[in-house]
């Protein structure tokens, strides 16, 4: 009696391999049991020991190789990938080299050539790092004055700090600041490192000097090479890529998306751009110059395309301003207009990218070893294994987009919780609803990221010849 397997509805097409080998050839039924021999009687050897002679004019046809044995899984850490037939590296470039032509098109044309660099209305100070050497807390008095009786009542005290400046124009001199107590004032201590604003005056007067902040640079500095020695040490060649591609992006986005954009040109446009040359950059410095990645820039790409339209359309739909406190702040700092909503449509699409190129490699990888594994595969029977493979990784990857998301606003969220109007009138804020349209519209693209890219895949794998794969 043959017995169906359970899983068959979930491998498809795809051909089981047992755990062990069987020694019968295709076809063949199963041998009836033996029966057992009387004590004494000589045991015939089996068929599969006996010497049999070879016939004259025939050849013993080759045992068939087991297949490997394919897995739902998860993994980016694929190999090198075998060189692609000529027709698909044909089809690939007639593809993707107008898309890399227009991105750099488009980031010659955007970027503010031979402009200054935009600088605020308002004057910000020069950084001035100093060191905490003693602090009081005390009443609110200015130099020379002196505390006479009890404060008044409802007086809120102050913070008076000592301070070495340690660099800029006065370095290694004294310097006493006082600050009101507020709840949004930091607490400084003896022995904090602190940056100062100054701005310009008499070194001599405290009144040239403002405490801005902490100095942070030295644990965000063992944070980073903590990160980068993770990274390489699991990654090894691969991590290295990693992290150069990473350091690329940087760079990407701070010699030309901030500037393009403080120069007033489109932000959405400056985006796409943007987002367009660090998938190329990341994806081929990443996983190396082949079909497979080729692949997954197309998936990305079309992908973006999507969120796009779908963010510009219902930020309009929504009546979104884009006008929210820093952006509000950073046009007041510029002087000039700047696309509030265009903003808020870059940081959608650059927000996305990241969570997309997680998906589109995973989809194509899986969709190449399932060829692989079974070369007779049509595109077809190769879509729909790698949709079903798609579907566990589709809702990990959107909640790591939503609870992003979620993370970033929660001090908004918190604030606009303080109203006590109603849960509907809270996201439809206009701080709230912009987190919603750049969650949900960034949802879909990576929902849609998983058909487009395993499609094309499918169709990219499956002319490949099985020499290549």
């Amino acid at each position: 009696m043959n017995r169906r397997d359970l899983s068959d509805d979930d491998t498809g097409p795809i051909r089981r391999v047992t755990d062990t080998p069987s020694d019968r050839s295709p076809g063949t039924s199963r041998s009836p049991r033996r029966t057992p021999q009387p004590e004494g009687a000589r045991r015939p050897r089996p068929p599969a020991q006996r010497p049999r002679q070879a016939e004259p004019g025939r050849r013993r046809a080759p045992e068939p190789k087991p297949e490997p044995p394919v897995g739902h899984g998860h993994s980016h850490g694929h190999g090198p990938a075998a060189p692609a037939s000529r027709r698909v590296r044909l089809l690939l470039m007639w593809l993707l080299i107008p898309l890399a032509v227009a991105t750099v098109a488009g980031m010659i044309v955007l970027y503010p050539w031979g402009e200054d660099p935009a600088k605020s209305v308002f004057p910000q100070g020069t950084p001035v790092n100093a060191t905490v050497t003693g602090t009081i807390t005390g009443p609110c008095l200015a130099e020379g004055q002196v505390q006479v009786g009890e404060p008044p009542p409802g007086a809120k005290p102050c913070l008076t700090s000592d301070l070495t400046m340690t660099d800029g124009p006065g370095a290694g001199k004294p310097l006493k600041l006082t600050l009101p107590i507020e709840p949004s004032t930091p607490r400084f201590a003896a022995g904090d490192e602190v940056v100062l604003s100054y701005n310009g005056g008499d070194v001599a007067n405290p009144a040239s000097f403002q405490i801005v902040d902490f100095q942070r640079g030295t644990p965000l500095l063992l944070l980073a090479g903590l990160f980068a020695l993770a990274v390489i040490v699991l990654g090894r060649w691969r991590g290295l890529a990693a992290l150069a591609a990473l350091g690329l992006s940087f760079l990407v986005l701070a010699f030309f998306v901030l500037p393009s954009i403080l120069a007033g040109e489109n932000p959405l446009l400056v985006a796409i751009a943007a987002a367009g040359a660090i998938m190329f950059v990341a994806l081929y410095l990443t996983h190396g110059l082949s079909a497979r990645t080729s692949v997954a820039v197309l998936g990305t790409l079309v992908s973006l395309v999507l969120i796009g339209i779908l963010s510009a359309i219902f930020s309009a739909a929504a009546s979104l301003t884009g006008l929210d406190d820093s952006t509000s702040q950073l046009i007041g700092s510029l002087g000039h207009g700047i696309d509030a909503r265009g903003l808020l449509l870059a940081g959608v699409v650059i927000g996305a990218l990241g969570v997309l190129d997680d998906v589109t490699v995973t989809q194509t990888s899986a969709v190449w070893e399932l060829r692989r594994a079974n070369p007779s595969l049509g595109w077809r029977e190769l879509y729909g294994a790698g949709l079903r493979i798609g579907r566990d990784h589709v809702g990990s990857a959107v909640n790591t987009l939503v609870m992003a998301y979620a993370g970033a606003a929660l001090p908004v969220l918190l604030y606009t919780s303080l109203s006590g109007v109603g849960l509907g009138s809270i996201l439809g804020a206009e701080d709230i609803a912009q987190e919603i349209v750049r969650t949900l519209a960034g949802s879909v693209g990576i929902v849609a990221a998983v058909p487009v890219t395993t499609v094309l895949a499918a169709l990219i794998a499956s002319r490949e010849p099985q020499q290549t794969l």
